[in-house]
């Protein structure tokens, strides 16, 4: 079993804290009697006995009194025996995203991600090789657990290519506004895009010497972290405006989902 203070990852309190959800035995009143209820917290110490542990945890918040401790949460696992070690010193943890409800309208989903331990931002994979991992909570077990995690641990080399891929294309100048300006997309609406100036140099500069540079890679890296943290400045009408830092964490996988596609494109030219 894992030592979750050796490690650095949350214990059970500490994820209550943040997420009681989690921890919900029962389904929610709405939801069929032929529906099987499986608590997350089980998934979590399934998960430990495979290396696997919570580093963190969210829930959106519940609407109405009734939906309270069965909406929608997110637990991020990570395993301190996969690490990628790049060359230049840009240590990487891949991680496992879980998100799951009480209301019987989700199954447990399972969604592969990086996290840079430079700048402490997620970053979730979605490519044709990382698609979510659906598993119902009907017929739920440990092995199939353990044949799911594995087969997606096995994929982190299509991990390491693409990350690698990234490092060796370099942007000019005229690219990298490009990709600033379509990552704006992520954050405004298509009509909100058109009346909103942004300026891209500031968008584009970097808040670490360890993100400096042209390459793919870093340009993405400083470009995802300041959509999401909201670190960048915005006029809209005769109003400057600072953006909002992204806090549902639904949202912040969307976005980051999308953003990784927009820079992907570069690696398929």
């Amino acid at each position: 079993m894992l030592d979750l203070k050796q490690e650095g990852f949350l214990t059970t309190d500490e994820i209550k804290q943040r997420a009681k959800s989690i921890f919900t035995e029962t389904a929610a009143p709405t939801v069929s009697d032929k529906f099987t209820h499986i608590p997350t917290h089980r998934v979590i110490e399934d998960m430990e006995q495979l290396g696997w542990g919570v580093v963190d945890a969210k829930e959106v918040k519940a609407r109405k009194e009734g939906t309270k401790g069965f909406q929608k949460h997110l637990v991020v696992f990570r395993n301190p025996d996969v690490v990628i070690n790049g060359n230049d010193g840009d240590t990487v943890f891949p991680q496992i995203l879980l998100t799951n409800s009480n209301d019987g309208k989700n199954a447990f989903t399972f969604t592969a991600g990086l996290f840079r331990m430079v700048c402490e931002n997620g970053l979730v994979i979605s490519t044709e090789q990382f698609n979510d991992v659906k598993m119902r909570h009907m017929g739920y077990t440990f092995e199939e657990l353990q044949v799911q995690i594995r087969e997606m641990v096995e994929q982190l080399p299509l991990t390491v290519e693409s990350m690698n891929k990234m490092k060796q294309i370099q942007l000019n100048e005229e690219q990298a506004q490009a990709l600033a300006k379509k990552a704006l997309t992520t954050r405004f609406t298509e009509e909100q895009v058109k009346d909103v100036k942004v300026d891209l140099d500031e968008l584009l500069k970097p808040t670490r010497d360890e993100d400096k540079g042209t390459d793919l890679w870093s340009v993405f890296n400083i470009i995802q972290e300041k959509i999401l943290s909201g670190d960048f400045n915005y006029i809209s009408g005769a109003k400057q405006r600072k953006a909002r830092k992204v806090k549902n964490f639904k949202q912040d996988m969307e976005i980051n989902q999308k953003l990784f596609a927009m820079a992907a494109e570069f690696t398929a030219a």
